[in-house]
């Protein structure tokens, strides 16, 4: 296995976590805090998260060569409440993880179809996941600063990529029921245990 399907199968899941994190924040709000007019490119936290779910379900659908993949963008918000919409956001999330998962170094240079109003358009499957990846991480940005005008404080969501900082995503880890190897692969995992004694030993006053 490449480096690179590694690297987009721990962002994958670093996906799904940052998600469980920042819904779990929008769940504490009330349905008028959740729908309040803000500033923002999509203005309010419920039409942000909206859009990130269904452009999910457009890229996923296209991974997966689904030729409905368009019936994402019937609603710009399929979802009323933060309820139904963490529900549906864990789906995608799954098939998004179970993709990257099953694929191989073959899959990730095969070429997705990605069906628009008026063409076809075709990339690379590895193009696709970071073109997606990187969607994600901006609306959630953008969701993180609404949250900050909230009464709910903004979760930390940049704690994901580095095996040598586990100790940070214990209670994430726990609640979706992963090791560390689902998250970095067994090599990595192994040497993040390493990694973290040496720094540990480096602050032994000498």
């Amino acid at each position: 296995m490449s480096t690179l399907l590694q690297h987009l199968r721990t962002l994958a899941h670093a996906n799904r976590l940052a998600n469980l994190r920042l819904h779990g924040a929008c769940l504490q709000l009330s349905q008028a805090e959740f729908h309040a007019s803000r500033v923002s490119f999509f203005p309010s936290l419920w039409a942000t998260l909206n859009h990130i779910l269904i452009v999910d379900w457009y890229y996923v659908a296209a991974l997966h060569g689904e030729r409905n993949m368009r019936a994402a963008f019937r609603s710009e918000t399929p979802f009323d409440t933060m309820t139904d919409l963490a529900a549906a956001q864990i789906t995608s999330d799954e098939r998004l993880i179970g993709w990257c998962d099953r694929a191989d170094d073959d899959a990730l240079t095969a070429t997705i179809e990605m069906i628009r109003s008026d063409h076809v358009q075709r990339d690379a499957a590895e193009r696709v996941l970071m073109h997606l990846f990187t969607h994600q991480i901006h609306h959630r940005g953008q969701a993180h600063a609404m949250l900050a005008g909230t009464h709910v404080a903004p979760p930390q969501l940049d704690e994901f990529l580095m095996p040598s900082e586990a100790h940070f995503r214990d209670d994430d880890r726990a609640a979706l029921h992963w090791t560390e190897e689902d998250l970095f692969g067994p090599a990595s995992a192994s040497g993040a245990a390493a990694g973290v004694a040496t720094k540990v030993a480096t602050r032994v006053p000498r």
